[in-house]
């Protein structure tokens, strides 16, 4: 079963300097064997109910053992502090089809 990783930001950024390392971080941590997708990242959003986000990123994972090795990589896990110090965001795996 596919799994999505959703990463929901919910206010401006904090520190740029802090998310561009967090970007180049995780860009280097992309394992091509684990099979993510990158499906939409930070488009444009239409809240329809409650708070609009700030930004949002849908990633798409064969399964939840491919998305689980890539979120607590090393090398993923080395980009996630750069993350929360630059802006505050939800992070989910989402099952589905």
């Amino acid at each position: 079963m596919a799994v999505y990783a959703l990463f929901i930001r919910e206010g401006k950024i904090r520190d740029e300097a802090a998310m561009q390392l967090y970007s180049q971080t995780a860009r280097a941590a992309s394992n091509p064997d684990l099979g993510m997708q990158p499906l939409s990242m930070y488009g444009a959003i239409t809240p329809l109910e409650g708070e609009p986000a700030d930004g949002v990123v849908l990633l798409k994972f064969p399964d939840m053992d491919a998305a689980k090795a890539w979120y607590f990589s090393d090398g993923y896990q080395a980009a996630v502090p750069h993350r929360q110090n630059g802006a505050d965001y939800r992070v989910m795996f989402v099952e589905g089809f």
